[in-house]
C-alpha cells in the first residue's frame, strides 16, 4: 500500500523544505531521501499533468485502478522467467548491482493517495527504464536518464539532477555525454511513447526486444572507444 502518513506543509515550509533538499543534495547526491522530497515539493504540477495523462490512457487506468508495485513481493517472479524477456532483464539489472526493488524512499509531502501513488510509481519504474534504454548506474547514466524523465515527466527535479549531475562530471565525461548520450537521450526521450502510462508488470512475459520496438524506445548509444 501507499505510505498514509503523509505530511501537510504551507508554503513557506515546502519552500524551507525544496531548497534545504536541493542543496542537500548538492553536497550528497546519494541522499535519495532528499532528491525524493525535492521532486515531490517542486513537481507537484507535473504530477497532476501526468496523472491526467493516466486517465486518458486504457493501459494507464488499469495502473491507476489496480496501482501495481515495483516491490520484490509483486515482482520476484521476474526471476524465474526465460532471459530474452523483459522482465528477465531487470532481474539482471538489479541482480547485477545488488539492487532491491524495496530500497525506494516514501512518499511524505503529495496531498491526495492519487497523487502519492503516481509520485511512487516514477520513483518504482526508475529502474525499469534502466532497464530499457540499457543505461548504466554511474554518474553518465544517472544523467541521461534524468534527461528522458524529465522529456517524459516535466519535473523539475529531473532538470536539476541534471545540473547537479554534469556539474561533476570531468573532462572526459563532460566530453562523452554531451557528444554521445545527451543528444540520444533528447531523441530517445522524446521519441517513445508516455512511459508513464505503461503497465510494465503486465509485460514482464514479453521479449525485450519486441516492448522496445513497441514503445518506441531506443536503446543507449555504444560508445567509440
Amino acid at each position: 500500500m501507499i505510505e498514509r502518513a503523509r505530511i501537510k506543509l504551507s508554503p513557506w515550509q515546502q519552500a524551507a523544505v525544496a531548497v534545504g533538499s536541493a542543496v542537500g543534495a548538492l553536497l550528497d547526491p546519494r541522499r535519495a531521501d532528499l532528491i525524493a522530497a525535492l521532486g515531490e515539493i517542486t513537481g507537484k504540477p507535473a504530477f497532476e499533468r501526468v496523472l491526467e495523462r493516466m486517465r486518458r490512457s486504457p493501459e494507464g487506468r488499469a495502473v491507476l485502478l489496480e496501482r501495481p508495485q515495483v516491490i520484490s513481493a509483486k515482482v520476484g517472479h521476474a526471476w524465474d522467467l526465460p532471459e530474452n524477456t523483459f522482465g528477465a532483464a531487470y532481474a539482471r539489472f538489479m541482480g547485477s548491482r545488488n539492487f532491491s526493488p524495496d530500497d525506494r524512499p516514501p512518499v511524505r509531502f503529495m496531498d491526495t493517495d492519487e497523487h502519492a501513488y503516481v509520485a511512487m510509481r516514477a520513483r518504482e519504474v526508475h529502474d525499469l527504464w534502466h532497464t530499457l534504454f540499457g543505461l548504466p548506474t554511474n554518474l553518465i547514466g544517472e544523467s541521461a536518464l534524468k534527461v528522458i524523465e524529465f522529456e517524459q515527466m516535466h519535473l523539475p527535479m529531473c532538470l536539476l539532477s541534471v545540473v547537479g549531475g554534469t556539474s561533476r562530471f570531468n573532462a572526459k565525461q563532460r566530453k562523452l555525454f554531451f557528444q554521445h548520450y545527451f543528444p540520444w537521450a533528447v531523441k530517445a526521450g522524446f521519441q517513445c511513447t508516455d512511459l508513464m502510462c505503461v503497465y510494465y508488470e503486465q509485460h514482464f512475459h514479453e521479449d525485450l526486444e519486441d516492448v522496445r520496438r513497441k514503445w518506441g524506445v531506443i536503446p543507449a548509444p555504444t560508445v567509440p572507444k
